[in-house]
């Protein structure tokens, strides 16, 4: 029996994609990623000295996850068992780690178990793993594209230690597609060549994943017409041809939450430009444009308020320009939303407030409302002396008149702070002169 099997010692077959041909071999082999597999870093030390506990690869597709696993497969001394979530369950689950537990028994050999889209797992099957994680029968390798605090259980990420994977840059996946001409796993011994700006192009729209790049070289070959010689050269017409620009988007995943965080911080930081590019970018990946609408509703209240209260308006006209008239033209309605909440001065004072008179209430006795607050519409109240005391506003110059309006015991909490921001400097003008002795609030630089 083979105690250390490699799941790719032969050849591959020239039959298979080639991405699948060009998998590396080597940790030397695997490009990018040197913020884990650089000179001296941990995963590598680890790899490198077969002491590779239980982990977890997160990543974008074609970023290497699978790749790392399977060279990993060929450096240690462990029996190696791959697995793909989508296509097993608890049954055959159950099997790997009887034969997990025997093999460590009678030989003592240590199993790495590979689960590839381990976040396809339900909870159940994940369960089932725990214990043998725990107690080391099997080194568990999870492979996802799922973000593991989210789609795996937590006690199996608290045994794991998650390494994140990032997408490739465009000289990255150029090395590799340059590799690939000349590999002879790859198309070495095909006389191909390509030009430099086919590789520039396919390497920009891969969006950096190696498998789109790789079976976009493939087709860019197949497609190509051979000259007299039977050889074959990729141009960047031909490029453009099979290529395709991969929008990584995933409406349940880190994508949607990812740029939408990064849409509304850039209205935030006041960055027009970024704020464009990301609506831009999600309306393209198919993103729900209520969503969208809906998020700047909330941000306009939210980090412009009262510095600017016409950003809500021009918020909300865009979400019901949206149902008015359904993409593609609403996306210049909600352009012009977004432009103008990010060129709008900020305010959070509104937030704060409401947050902080949240936390009175929830920790605060619940007093009466002062009697002279108290409603005087239905007949006979007055007698109970509801709103005796109550002075009307209107009957005083300015319409205003200092008087209690909140219970005794958060009468003089100060709540709503304005900022010195757009519109609000003028609401802490007036709120000074009209409360000057009765509240303090705080100087404002």
């Amino acid at each position: 029996m083979d105690l250390f099997p490699s799941p790719d010692t032969q050849a591959p077959d020239r039959a298979a994609p080639l991405a699948a041909r060009m998998r590396p071999r080597s940790l030397d082999e695997i490009v990018g990623q040197s913020h884990l597999l650089g000179p001296g870093r941990l995963l590598r030390r680890i790899i490198e000295a077969d002491l590779l506990t239980s982990a977890i690869f997160y990543g974008p597709p074609g970023t290497g996850k699978t790749s790392l696993a399977y060279v990993i497969a060929r450096a240690t001394r462990a029996h190696f068992e791959p697995v793909n979530a989508v296509t097993t369950g608890v049954a055959e689950i159950r099997r790997l780690i009887d034969d997990a537990r025997d093999r460590r028994r009678f030989h003592g050999v240590r199993t790495i178990l590979f689960l590839d889209e381990i976040h396809r797992l339900n909870k159940a099957q994940q369960d089932v793993l725990l214990p043998h994680v725990e107690d080391g029968t099997v080194v568990l390798i999870g492979a996802t594209t799922g973000n593991p605090f989210h789609d795996v259980t937590p006690t199996l990420v608290s045994r794991s230690r998650v390494f994140a994977l990032e997408p490739l840059g465009v000289d990255e996946l150029t090395v590799i597609l340059r590799r690939a001409l000349d590999d002879p796993r790859g198309l070495g011994g095909e006389r191909a060549a390509a030009d430099a700006d086919a590789l520039a192009y396919l390497a920009r729209t891969a969006n950096g994943d190696a498998r789109t790049a790789l079976g976009a070289l493939e087709l860019a070959w197949t497609a190509a017409v051979p000259d007299a010689q039977g050889a074959r050269r990729i141009t960047a017409a031909a490029a453009r041809e099979a290529g395709r620009r991969s929008l990584v988007y995933d409406r349940d995943g880190d994508a949607h939450y990812d740029m939408i965080s990064a849409f509304i911080k850039s209205m935030r930081g006041s960055d027009p430009d970024a704020a464009v590019y990301w609506l831009a970018r999600m309306l393209e990946a198919g993103e729900d444009p209520r969503y969208i609408a809906r998020r700047m509703v909330v941000h306009a209240a939210e980090d412009v308020g009262l510095a600017d209260p016409q950003a809500l308006v021009v918020a909300v006209a865009a979400a019901q320009a949206l149902e008015f008239v359904g993409l593609p033209e609403a996306r210049i309605p909600m352009t012009e939303a977004a432009l103008y909440i990010a060129t709008a001065p900020k305010s959070n004072a509104t937030v704060r407030a409401i947050g902080a008179a949240a936390a009175d209430v929830a920790r605060e006795e619940a007093r009466p409302v002062p009697r002279a607050l108290r409603d005087t519409s239905v007949p006979g109240v007055r007698a109970l002396g509801h709103g005796e005391g109550y002075r009307y506003p209107h009957d005083y110059p300015g319409g205003f008149v200092p008087q209690q309006y909140a219970p005794d015991n958060v009468k003089d909490r100060i709540y709503y702070e304005p900022t010195q921001s757009g519109h609000e400097a003028d609401v802490s003008r007036r709120l000074r002169a009209w409360w000057a002795g009765v509240k303090r609030y705080r100087e404002q630089s």
